[in-house]
């Protein structure tokens, strides 16, 4: 970089000890260079400068009681990244892992996959350190009426719209809204995700997972090939995984491999999903059960090592950096030719340059993963007009909206002499209609 290497050292300075903030920003920047040299007017007007630093960053103390009636304290954040084009629209994780920097990461790359929906709505993201695994119902209640008790001062649905993420699912939606309403007195459409008879969305749960197989079958038709046939691995077993094995499966393909935080099941006859949500949706177990349903499967402590099964087409739908170099050559010795990415930044610079550089199909997390929030917008729309559309309606908008970002990313990296590089396609295309709008409302956007 030439013209924006200042404006990622200046962030870095800045925002210290933030690996996977620093890890966002760069692969953003590096994209972006040739657009700072097409508008010197955006480097003069600060845009570059401007997009890097959120608006907003709230942090909070979270103080809840235990079953034990022991107080126990989390730290809540939400980073309000921008809001030129709409309210800022992100979702909530529940994590051990959460901390200012990953909020940061995921709300920096939250502007850019929003954008790319075509919809009005910004970019921010929010999230605890509070671990909901283990934890009772009233539990985890009683943590989120606290989260809500002071997130509630900084969200409405013109300023904020949070949504669910890892460890948030119709559960935890369900406390955070319930709380909002009480403190707020007012029925509106705050939080996206909710469930069906109080506002929410058909379609909601499956859009990720829907949306990251819509996306990539455009994709593979561009290069002649489908899903049909071919062999699949998806990680996590989360809403986005299970969602994306089951779309995957009716395009015709056979998922054999799926995981959680302790490990992976194999299934050479193909993962039963139905045990899956079995296991994950209706009792929260671990995937190791799956094994007791279909003995025949094999199941292997260590989640990593699922990228060891030779597949043609890789699904990483867990966490972030889940794919390091070394995963990344192993599925490529064994004859990988698609990885479409579910999770945010599941892949590591080393490997999506492995990928790259190998000429394979790689479809970047802020494009490919893009359903969910979509059709958390269609949600806000539905909640604005007081009405519902059908699970057809809504997955029909959900896949033209994917083949769209598709389309864009594709374009705009062939405008910008990439052909086929879809990370600087999808980064291009969602800046550039948030530069134009931050460029249009002056300095102090």
């Amino acid at each position: 970089m030439k013209i924006l290497q200042k404006v990622l050292d200046d962030c870095k300075k800045r925002n210290p000890n933030e690996p996977e903030f620093h890890q966002a920003v760069t692969e953003v920047l590096e994209s972006l260079e040739p657009v700072a040299e097409k508008h010197p007017e955006w480097v003069e007007a600060g845009i570059f400068d401007r997009i890097v630093e959120p608006e907003r960053q709230i942090i909070f103390r979270v103080s809840w009681v235990d079953d034990n009636n022991k107080v126990q304290v989390n730290r809540g954040f939400r980073v309000q990244y921008n809001s030129a084009i709409g309210p800022y629209k992100g979702g909530i994780r529940l994590h051990p892992s959460v901390n200012l920097g990953i909020i940061k990461f995921l709300g920096f790359e939250q502007i850019f996959k929003n954008s790319l929906t075509g919809l009005p709505i910004g970019g921010g993201k929010g999230g605890s350190d509070f671990d909901p695994k283990g934890k009772s119902d009233g539990e985890v209640m009683r943590f989120c009426q606290s989260f809500m008790t002071e997130l509630y001062r900084h969200i409405g649905e013109n300023t904020d719209v949070p949504a669910g993420d890892i460890g948030v699912g119709a559960r935890e939606i369900g406390y955070f809204y319930g709380q909002y309403k009480r403190l707020k007195n007012d029925f509106t459409g705050v939080l996206t995700g909710k469930g069906i008879p109080w506002g929410g969305s058909l379609a909601r749960k499956e859009a990720t997972g829907f949306g990251l197989c819509y996306f990539m079958d455009e994709a593979l038709r561009d290069i002649g090939s489908t899903f049909e046939g071919k062999t699949v691995l998806v990680s996590g077993s989360g809403n986005v995984a299970t969602y994306a094995a089951q779309k995957a499966t009716e395009l015709g393909a056979k998922v054999v491999a799926m995981s959680d935080s302790n490990g992976f099941v194999y299934d050479k006859n193909g993962i039963d999903l139905a045990a899956i949500k079995q296991i994950k949706e209706v009792e929260r177990k671990r995937i190791k059960e799956y094994v007791n349903i279909h003995p025949e499967a094999v199941y292997t402590e260590g989640c990593k090592n699922i990228w060891t099964i030779p597949c043609d087409i890789a699904l990483p739908c867990a966490t972030q950096n889940e794919i390091d170099a070394e995963s990344a050559k192993i599925l490529l010795a064994n004859g990988c030719k698609a990885v479409g990415e579910g999770a945010n930044m599941p892949s590591t610079a080393e490997a999506i340059e492995i990928f790259q550089k190998s000429g394979i199909l790689f479809a970047p997390a802020k494009a490919a993963n893009a359903g969910g929030v979509a059709t958390s917008a269609l949600e806000m729309s539905q909640n604005s007009m007081r009405y519902s559309w059908t699970f057809e309606e809504v997955d029909a908008k959900l896949k033209q909206i994917m083949v769209n970002i598709y389309r864009n990313a594709s374009k705009a990296a062939e405008e910008y002499g990439q052909k086929g590089n879809l990370v600087m396609g999808a980064n291009i295309a969602g800046f550039e209609k948030v530069a134009q709008s931050m460029y249009a409302q002056g300095v102090a956007y």
